[in-house]
């Protein structure tokens, strides 16, 4: 035992004791469930790989999996678009730059169902705003939120709204590490503005262009309360539209398939794993931390 004696671990116990409890627990005990069957009384009947056979053979699964990667890609683009906006908005002299980053934080700070109700309003395609203002330009706008990919791009288009504004504040702490010799340099030597942002900003913001495409995409794969909200789960389009997420809830709190359920959370698990790893490996071809 070191010079300190046992107060070390006085202090590290209760985080240790916090990660355990909520942390490692859940995640042994869901792996246990999936390998067993809730009976209708309560109650776990081990049944091996059963689970997961049924979990393969599932299309709403695939379709689950198709759909929660389409929806990431789409939010994913909200880092290019909060790179501009958070260069214009860092831009020296800028009036009333402090009131345009907080209308742009507004929403993430905002409870997403209560966003996604307004969103279902403006999405309505009978009076909602959105169609309306198509029909002023003479476009017949769809039925947003009861057709299926209609349905789909307009839950990723929320959820690219509401992350732009945390994607700012990284990104503008990012800028702020940037030393102004840099521009400075580079306008002697004739570079343009358009030039020092493609030869300056953004590769010294790949870090935390990285972290941003870390956390989204991991976000993405969490995606449930904004569809919960904004479609309803009596929504005819939902089986087409459901997330994987949405796809445990539905087996373990509508179907009471618990272990059913498990197996899609370790599924969860294991694709948002897998491409964390991935995004690892690959930030080492693009991400500066010179």
């Amino acid at each position: 035992m070191s010079k300190d004696g046992k107060w070390p671990w006085v202090f590290v116990l209760p985080t240790f004791l916090g990660v355990l409890v909520f942390y490692l627990w859940p995640l042994v005990k869901t792996l246990y469930d999936s390998f067993t069957e809730t009976g209708p009384f309560g109650g776990a009947t081990w049944v091996g790989i059963a689970n997961y056979s049924q979990l393969v053979g599932d299309s709403q699964v695939y379709r689950a999996v198709v759909n929660t990667v389409v929806y990431t890609a789409i939010v994913l683009l909200g880092i290019p678009i909060a790179v501009l906006f958070a260069s214009l908005l860092n831009r020296p002299g800028l009036k009333g730059a402090m009131v345009y980053r907080t209308l742009f934080f507004l929403p993430y700070v905002a409870m997403p169902t209560a966003i996604s109700l307004v969103w279902r309003i403006i999405y309505n395609g009978e009076y909602g705003v959105l169609n309306q203002a198509l029909g002023v330009f003479g476009i017949d706008g769809p039925s947003w939120i009861t057709e299926p990919w209609f349905a789909l791009i307009a839950v990723a288009l929320l959820g690219l709204w509401m992350s732009i504004g945390f994607n700012l504040i990284v990104l503008s702490a990012g800028l702020k590490g940037i030393p102004g010799e840099l521009y400075e340099a580079a306008s002697l030597d004739g570079a343009g503005r358009s030039q020092q942002f493609r030869s300056i900003t953004v590769p010294l913001l790949t870090p935390s262009i990285f972290f941003l495409s870390v956390i989204t995409t991991i976000a993405g794969f969490q995606l449930f309360d904004q569809l919960f909200a904004l479609l309803g789960p009596t929504n005819p389009v939902m089986p087409k539209t459901q997330s994987l997420v949405f796809l445990f809830y539905d087996a373990a709190f509508v179907g009471n398939e618990r272990g059913y359920a498990a197996a899609v959370a370790v599924l969860i698990l294991a694709v948002v794993g897998l491409l964390t790893l991935f995004q690892f490996r690959l930030q080492r071809r693009w991400v500066s931390y010179d």
